[in-house]
C-alpha cells in the first residue's frame, strides 16, 4: 500500500527535510514515527527538500507500507510520536504510481519580513526582521517581471547535481504588505537550491533603493548561476502548498 502525507513543520531546530548526518530532519523524524507505529523500517519520498531552518504548511511525502493500519491511525499515530514541531495533516491512500515530486504541478512559497523599527519575540521565528521602509509597490513590479518561463540561474545557488537545467515557468510572484508584513509569495512548477531566499534579496534591495527595477531585471536576465549573491535567513521561508492534479483523491463516489 501506497501512502501519502500532508505535512506541516516549523524548522528552527532542524538541518532540513532531507535526512543528514550532522543534525535532525524531517525526514528522520517522520522515519522514526513511522518505525515506531508500523513496526516497519520505512524510506519516506518527500515533493520538495527544504533547507535547514524552512518550514512548511503543505509538504507532501509518501512511502509503501505492508501495515493495515487505515489512514486515519496513521494520523493520530505518527502525530502521537512524532515531536510538537511537526504534524501530519492527513493521509490518503495513492496508487502505486504516485510520485510527490514527479507528479507535482506546482509549489507555492511564502517570505515574510516584519518591516518594524522592533523585533517581534512572537514572530521571531518566522519573518525576516527589517527596520529599514519598503517601497513594495516596486518590489511587486519587480516580482511581477519574473512571472513566465524562464531561465533562473542568476537565483539559484550552486549545486551538486550535473548538468542542472535551470529554467523554470513561474505562474505567479507577488509581494503586498499587510500592515507591518510585507509577503512574497510565488508559484512555480519546481525550485532551484535558495531559489526563493535569493530572489526575496535581491527584491529587498529594490525596495531599498539599492538596486533600480531596470538592474533587477537586468540580473534576473544575466543568466549567470547565483548571480543573485544575497540569501536572506530560512526562517521566514514556508512551502505553502504543492498542487497535482489527482491529489488528495476526491471523496466523490
Amino acid at each position: 500500500m501506497r501512502l501519502a502525507l500532508i505535512i506541516e513543520y516549523e524548522g528552527t531546530l532542524y538541518k532540513g527535510f532531507q535526512l543528514q548526518s550532522n543534525g535532525p530532519s524531517i525526514q528522520g523524524e517522520l522515519e522514526t514515527a513511522l518505525e515506531r507505529l508500523s513496526g516497519e523500517k520505512i524510506r519516506i519520498k518527500g515533493a520538495g527538500r527544504t533547507d535547514a531552518g524552512v518550514h512548511a504548511l503543505g509538504q507532501v511525502v509518501a512511502f509503501d507500507t505492508n501495515s493495515r493500519l487505515e489512514s486515519e491511525t496513521f494520523v493520530r499515530g505518527l502525530n502521537f510520536y512524532l515531536p510538537e514541531d511537526i504534524a501530519v495533516k492527513a493521509a490518503y491512500q495513492m496508487p502505486p504510481s504516485f510520485d510527490p515530486r514527479h507528479n507535482a504541478v506546482s509549489r507555492k512559497y511564502r517570505y515574510t519580513i516584519l518591516n518594524s523599527e522592533s523585533p517581534s519575540p512572537l514572530l521571531r521565528r518566522f519573518v525576516y526582521l527589517m527596520p529599514r521602509p519598503l517601497d513594495t509597490k516596486v518590489m511587486n513590479e519587480a516580482a511581477m517581471a519574473l512571472e513566465g518561463k524562464r531561465d533562473c540561474a542568476p537565483f539559484s545557488g550552486l549545486s551538486n547535481r550535473k548538468n542542472m537545467k535551470t529554467v523554470r515557468e513561474i505562474f505567479s510572484s507577488r509581494v503586498v504588505r499587510m500592515e507591518m508584513k510585507v509577503i512574497f509569495e510565488i508559484t512555480a512548477n519546481a525550485f532551484l537550491p535558495q531559489q526563493v531566499r535569493r530572489t526575496i534579496g535581491a527584491l529587498l534591495d529594490v525596495g531599498l533603493g539599492k538596486m533600480s527595477l531596470d538592474e533587477f531585471l537586468n540580473l534576473s536576465q544575466c543568466g549567470v548561476l547565483g548571480a543573485a549573491t544575497q540569501v536572506v535567513p530560512p526562517n521566514g521561508l514556508c512551502l505553502v502548498e504543492v498542487a497535482y492534479r489527482d491529489f488528495p483523491p476526491s471523496l466523490e463516489s
